[in-house]
């Protein structure tokens, strides 16, 4: 099954443009999930749920890579954990 994920990290950046990429491939709302900001930090609450929904055999499908993390390293092991458990990923 494939699930979304869209992030922002600043108040002046917008989800809306992550949101209708994914709906144009097709997932519903349901299955999207995503993290804002909110006062000064980045509240994981939605990477956290779609990491306990995601399973074997399921992609997870982001509009950029760097929306996975806040770097390159932090990208590259959740690519390399979900990887492991049999979840993939794909760009848009």
């Amino acid at each position: 099954m494939a699930l979304g994920y869209g992030r922002v990290s600043t108040t002046r950046q917008n989800l809306a443009r992550q949101i209708e990429a994914l709906e144009h491939e097709g997932l519903p709302e349901k299955r999207i999930f995503v993290d804002k900001e909110t006062d000064a930090t980045v509240k994981p609450d939605g990477s956290n749920a779609l990491l306990a929904y995601a399973r074997e055999g399921d992609t997870i499908v982001v509009s950029t890579l760097d929306r996975l993390g806040c770097n390159r390293f932090e990208v590259l092991n959740l690519v390399h954990d979900l990887a492991g458990n049999g979840i993939g990923v794909r760009n848009l």
